[in-house]
């Protein structure tokens, strides 16, 4: 993500030709129109629009302007996303004078030449997060086995890579390609020659920043003065792993344990943990022992959107809500291993396959320099956060169209969104996979950080626009459902640590009723999940106004069950005079 720090200057160069101005008939600009600032690349946007613009029409002249891809950014004002595409500007509260952090998503590869000393070359694309290791490989691949990069170096604009460094760290203003030399090296041999490791260096013919370290020695960093042939070894940077097991009867699963085992390696071998290009938040990719895979993805909650280390540049919360409604900053990774829980068979749940897929997740503490700290790297301060399995893909659900995704592969995440309310269900986090010799699509949902919040009001679900949506729920499919208990599983989670806050546990069980007694009339994701999603900002969604009406006829004083008793009541009513007035497919 590429997010800018609000600033008062520099202006943006081009302002008279931005295409947000309006000419009106007395002035430059338009009577009912109003100026907002947009933070984009260290500058500030000045852009004229309406208060009865689209969040949409907006977001098309910001790509007009800049060749943004709309759906690759992300507008945030007063610590809340503008997420309604049809939603005005005005529902936000937004007026004349405000400044909104615009966020972006780069492009998720960048195009690369590589040139020979002897002449060759040739052209590929790399995916912006992986490292210039990485790179070397995909060299050798690509240039069929003409190149061995052992004694090889890899150069950009005269400077040496270092096979960590990172490939979008290297793109300078956002270039569209990359262009790489690949020189010879010259040899060094490294000589031990006392136990504190002091070493020296016989070079060839000329000295470089390079060195051939014996395998055997147990020292990765190496530090070489470029004009001495003498450098001292120095010890590994301080790192900490392990899991965070509140209840001692918890006994962490095999595919757990082998996750934070093969994290723990990564780090122990020098692999540097990459933060993510995407997301309004810190996530980070860790890589194994190899330094070529990913095998687990680390969110902390300090580096969570508008909490005090998030690195995107959002403001800190006033009130410690979140970017959505009803969440709160700091709770997104507990709410990311409660999706896991929850996806999951309540017997041996961990070690088998979740209805939804929902890939193995747990809380771990976690310290590493390579992290976001505000105020500097301190070795004794760990991190919390949540821990998730890498899931090896080809893109997600926006970079191909749903008419290809299977009907099953839709309803799982239908029903995984609509148990678990979720305001933040976008086909960017909804990852797509081959399965098996025929290459059959399979659907990973990811990013459930604002999942069971305490309000329906900001629930919103992509794949409603989708045709599977539309379609009946299968037979296994409603079994599923009808084995859901609302009540046990918020049992379950205390029993691994979160005390569900009452306002979240509210909503959790109304939307699972919802879900349940919805199934059992025969109506599809889409009519399900229309009665949980607001139309606009201002207007209210079915299922918020059930919930007014329950808790209007519900005496003060007066027992939980009893208003969920109040709801399903409600609830029969609206749905029972819906399956009767809409086809069951609806």
């Amino acid at each position: 993500m590429s997010v800018a720090s609000v600033a008062l200057s520099p202006v943006y160069e081009d302002y008279w030709n931005f295409p947000g101005r309006v000419s009106g008939q007395h002035g430059p600009w338009s009577n009912d129109s109003i100026l907002i600032y947009l933070t984009v690349g260290g500058s500030v946007i000045p852009m004229r629009v309406l208060e009865s613009d689209s969040i949409a029409s907006v977001k098309l002249r910001i790509q007009k302007c800049k060749g943004f891809f709309v759906k690759k950014q992300k507008l945030v004002y007063d610590g809340k996303e503008l997420s309604r595409n049809n939603s005005r500007v005005g529902d936000y509260g937004v007026a004349d004078g405000n400044v909104l952090h615009l966020v972006l998503r780069l492009s998720d590869l960048q195009a690369i030449t590589v040139q020979t000393v002897c002449g060759k070359e040739f052209e590929f694309h790399v995916q912006r997060k992986r490292n210039v290791g990485y790179v070397k490989q995909q060299i050798v691949k690509k240039g069929k086995g003409f190149l061995d990069l052992n004694d090889e170096e890899l150069f950009c604009d005269g400077e040496e890579l270092e096979d960590q460094r990172i490939i979008d760290d290297i793109c300078r203003n956002n270039e569209a390609v990359i262009h790489f030399l690949v020189r010879k090296s010259a040899k060094l041999r490294a000589i031990p020659v006392e136990k504190d490791f002091e070493v020296s260096i016989v070079a060839s013919d000329v000295e470089e920043k390079v060195a051939d370290v014996d395998e055997t020695e147990k020292h990765p960093v190496v530090v070489i003065s470029p004009f001495r042939k003498d450098f001292h070894l120095e010890p590994q940077e301080d790192f900490h792993l392990e899991p965070l097991n509140i209840n001692p009867k918890i006994i962490l699963s095999p595919v757990i344990k082998q996750l934070i085992d093969a994290t723990f390696d990564g780090l122990a071998k020098g692999n540097q943990p990459i933060r993510s290009s995407e997301g309004s938040g810190g996530a980070y990719f860790m890589q194994d022992s190899s330094g070529h895979n990913y095998i687990s993805v680390f969110k902390p909650i300090d580096e969570e959107p508008m909490a005090i280390n998030n690195p995107r540049g959002l403001p800190l919360s006033s009130n410690g809500e979140g970017l959505k409604k009803g969440t709160r900053v700091g709770e997104g990774a507990i709410r990311e291993v409660a999706a896991y829980i929850l996806d999951h068979p309540r017997s041996n749940y961990r070690d088998e396959k979740g209805f939804a897929g929902v890939p193995p997740t747990v809380m771990v503490k976690c310290q590493h320099r390579g992290f976001n700290y505000s105020e500097g790297f301190n070795s004794a301060y760990d991190k919390f956060g949540s821990l998730q399995m890498f899931v090896k893909n080809c893109g997600s659900c926006e970079d191909m169209g749903p008419r290809a995704f299977p009907v099953e592969e839709v309803h799982k995440i239908c029903v995984l969104d609509i148990r678990l309310a979720n305001a933040d269900r976008h086909a960017g986090n909804i990852l797509i996979r081959r399965d098996g010799e025929e290459g059959r699509i399979v659907l990973v949902p990811i990013d459930h950080g604002y999942c069971m919040p305490e309000t329906f009001e900001d629930c919103t679900f992509e794949w409603l626009y989708w045709p599977q949506a539309r379609e009946p729920f299968s037979p296994d499919t409603i079994a599923y459902i009808n084995s859901l208990d609302a009540e046990k599983d918020i049992e379950l989670l205390k029993f691994h640590g979160w005390n569900v806050p009452q306002k979240c546990a509210r909503v959790f069980h109304v939307s699972t009723m919802l879900l349940k007694k919805g199934a059992k009339r025969g109506l599809a994701p889409f009519a399900i999940g229309s009665i949980m999603c607001r139309e606009t900002v201002k207007k209210e969604s079915v299922i918020e106004k059930m919930v007014i009406e329950a808790q209007e006829s519900v005496l003060p004083g007066m027992s939980e069950s009893a208003f969920l008793e109040s709801i399903s009541m409600i609830m029969d009513r609206y749905l029972d005079g819906l399956s009767t007035s809409v086809p069951k497919s609806m």
